[in-house]
């Protein structure tokens, strides 16, 4: 495992890819951000896309944006109607076991000034999903992740909506390059999340049948490009950013979560507070990769300089891949396992070349945060 000589970025992250130099890609395109990207151009290229929504949704919603009320959607919502004058729906895929201060931050950036529609995949199908994608993947949030993609899609072609607006192309901020650095939001299923969403069987098992499987059908990219366009928010707004979007949704009333770092795996309270299970696939991740969600948060705050390495460092140690046990009772309990059969699932998923088990049962990393370690099997 190699990490960025510049942030902390691994080299463990599917997709990624560094230079010659150990630099990762997220790293190289920051650097060509402020010496090669012409802005003003980008806002040009933007105008342009945005007097196209206006003139074709014809006194309609000039877009869609997908939220669930949090930091960047909550940018993203605001930026589009009083940056860009737009007429804009949002559209909301309510996730499972809803926390309250998810609730309270998606109320406050409707009762700001938008439209909203809410969509709630069956809970039914859901849990029967997450529970395959847990033990088969090691992955708990991949099928919601695939409503939050195609639903907003969806509703834009039945909206009539032109536009469909997303917050960050990941391979401008975590360097995942095989997306393409481009604004074009229509290259989503390139996404790794997304592999397989394509396949008509890949979530059928037990009982359920393609009907039950409509909000995870994303639209066929030939027909959406006849009537619509997506664009990736980050690669016109120069002042998208993580320290800014929080920065500013707080600002507009968002909340964040009251649990310490060590509980949640993250250093950032008002980042991913609509549910929990991401707290528990954030930890499953850092067994998998050997990097976890902290890693992620402060490659964003190293790249934006507002933090240095080594200040990141100690952040990663202490908090990187933490999870409360509440939060996984909390899922064994959703998808009918017990604790005891969770770990022994966690067992065939760990990274064997970066974790091994000491004496009480414990996964401990074999590597030292920030250094590059050669993987073995011990």
């Amino acid at each position: 495992m190699k990490y960025c000589k510049i942030c902390l970025q691994t080299d463990t992250r599917p997709g990624i890819s560094f230079r010659k130099d150990g630099i990762c890609s997220a790293c190289d395109y920051r650097s060509k951000e402020f010496q090669e990207i012409d802005w003003l151009e980008r806002q040009k290229q933007l105008k342009a896309i945005v007097d196209w929504a206006k003139e074709t949704s014809k006194g309609g919603y000039d877009c869609v944006i997908g939220v669930s009320g949090g930091k960047d959607s909550t940018f993203q919502a605001f930026y589009a109607k009083e940056q860009l004058g737009l007429n804009v729906l949002l559209v909301n895929v309510a996730p499972d076991n809803l926390t309250d201060v998810g609730r309270q931050n998606l109320e406050n950036l409707v009762q700001k000034g938008f439209d909203l529609v809410s969509f709630r995949p069956n809970p039914v199908v859901m849990k029967k999903l997450t529970r395959q994608s847990f033990l088969k993947y090691g992955n708990p949030v991949k099928p919601s992740e695939y409503p939050l993609f195609a639903v907003p899609y969806q509703t834009a072609m039945m909206y009539k909506a032109p536009l469909i607006i997303w917050g960050e192309n990941v391979a401008i901020t975590l360097g995942v390059t095989k997306l393409g650095i481009s604004g074009d939001a229509l290259n989503v299923l390139g996404h790794n999340t997304l592999e397989g969403i394509e396949s008509k069987d890949y979530w059928l098992h037990d009982d359920l049948v393609l009907t039950d499987l409509l909000p995870y059908k994303f639209p066929e990219v030939h027909a959406l490009r006849k009537n619509h366009k997506a664009i990736y928010l980050n690669y016109y707004a120069r002042e998208w950013g993580w320290k800014n979007n929080t920065d500013f949704s707080v600002s507009k009333g968002l909340k964040g979560r009251e649990d310490r770092p060590e509980l949640t795996g993250r250093i950032n309270p008002y980042n991913s507070v609509d549910g929990d299970i991401q707290i528990v696939n954030q930890m499953i991740k850092y067994y998998k990769l050997g990097f976890g969600f902290v890693t992620d948060e402060v490659c964003y705050y190293i790249r934006e300089g507002v933090m240095s390495r080594n200040e990141a460092i100690d952040l990663v140690e202490k908090h990187d891949g933490k999870c409360g046990e509440l939060f996984i009772e909390e899922f064994c309990k959703y998808i009918d396992i017990t604790v005891d059969e969770f770990w022994s699932h966690m067992d065939k998923h760990v990274n064997k070349k970066l974790f091994y088990k000491n004496a009480f049962g414990k996964w401990i990393p074999k590597f030292k945060v920030g250094d590059d370690f050669e993987e073995r099997e011990d």
